[in-house]
């Protein structure tokens, strides 16, 4: 078997590998662009490889690489990794070294990574959320000349365009009214196909359709969810989702002294998105939740509620994909605190 530690870059890769049947090590660097990493690893075609390397951007066409190659890809988690590291010297061939080392002592970090085959639906979703902040930057900018002709109307509404289309103005403002509402034009006959085929995508998926039963939940924050968490077994307790998705307050507390911050961001900022916005709605539908957003909206801030609010809804989410119920079940059943819930394999 070949252990391979792979210290990856945009442009190449610096690899480090042990042969554990012969013995036989060496190091190399890898380009990527002229082919050259592709060939070496073609090379391989026929043994048993074992690869690790670290979490980055810009690798999905190496993942497809490794999964037609049949090798078996350990992606780790940086901060670990790095952490795992003692001396104060970095560069590309101790890091691929420190990478190999931690794979021969069993000690590498992998962390859970959404399958190739899932790729493109999440793909979809992140083309999707990024289309619509930027169809909100061209709203935004398009309430900023309403507000500055004295409109007091939405202009991204048929009545509000028709206020201020009709407004008198001059020169580039006149010029930059026209482009704004182009690119919304444009922007909302690009996004409507993917609304589709995110609505195609929940459909198929009952998981997905499960979760859309919640108030305030639609297919794009379903599907999202659900990309984003993979196998609901990974996770013993709703609380480790709220984790895992960056919900819950950053702390550094030492002895007697207990000192919250703000939420740590540390998890898909997509989803987290998504789950703050659904939170705005899912709280109208629930007494107990708009009483904690109320209050919480009077004594510090209505973006404070909203983020709570969100980390309750990831819980309630987890906990119907680990039932398997829809909301209405999940509501009569109440709390699940204390209770076991037989999940649905």
């Amino acid at each position: 078997m070949i252990i391979i530690g792979c210290d990856f870059h945009p442009s190449f890769q610096q690899i480090a590998w042990v042969d554990k049947e012969t013995g036989e090590c060496g190091e190399c660097r890898l380009q990527h662009v002229n082919g050259e990493a592709a060939s070496f690893y073609d090379s391989l075609q026929g043994k048993k490889v074992c690869l690790g390397i670290e979490a980055t951007g810009g690798m999905r066409w190496f993942r497809r690489l490794m999964a037609a190659s049949g090798f078996d890809l350990r992606i780790g988690d940086p901060a670990r990794i790095r952490a795992a590291m003692t001396r104060k010297q970095k560069t590309d061939k101790r890091d691929a070294e420190h990478i190999l080392q931690l794979l021969l002592e069993d000690r590498f970090p992998a962390i859970w990574v959404l399958g190739v085959e899932e790729e493109d639906r999440r793909a979809l979703v992140l083309h999707r959320g990024r289309m619509i902040r930027m169809r909100s930057r061209v709203k935004n900018q398009l309430d900023g000349m309403a507000k500055s002709e004295n409109l007091g109307v939405k202009p991204s509404t048929q009545k509000g365009r028709k206020q201020l289309e009709a407004a008198s103005l001059t020169g580039w403002d006149a010029h930059r009214r026209q482009e704004l509402y182009e690119l919304l034009d444009d922007l909302d006959e690009r996004i409507e196909p993917l609304d589709q085929a995110v609505a195609q995508e929940a459909e198929a998926r009952p998981e997905v359709h499960r979760l859309m039963t919640h108030p305030g939940v639609g297919p794009v924050v379903a599907l999202a969810f659900v990309l984003a968490i993979g196998d609901w077994r990974r996770f013993a307790r709703g609380k480790n989702v709220a984790t895992y998705l960056g919900l819950i307050p950053s702390e550094e507390s030492s002895g007697q002294k207990r000192r919250l911050g703000r939420i740590t961001k540390q998890g898909n900022s997509l989803v987290r998105w998504l789950l703050v916005q659904a939170a705005a709605k899912a709280q109208q539908k629930d007494p107990a939740w708009h009483r904690q957003y109320v209050r919480l909206s009077m004594n510090k801030h209505h973006g404070v509620a909203k983020v709570a609010i969100a980390r309750k809804l990831a819980v309630r989410l987890y906990w119907m994909l680990r039932s398997g119920q829809n909301y209405e079940q999940v509501k009569e059943r109440g709390s699940h605190a204390g209770s076991p819930i037989s999940p649905v394999v």
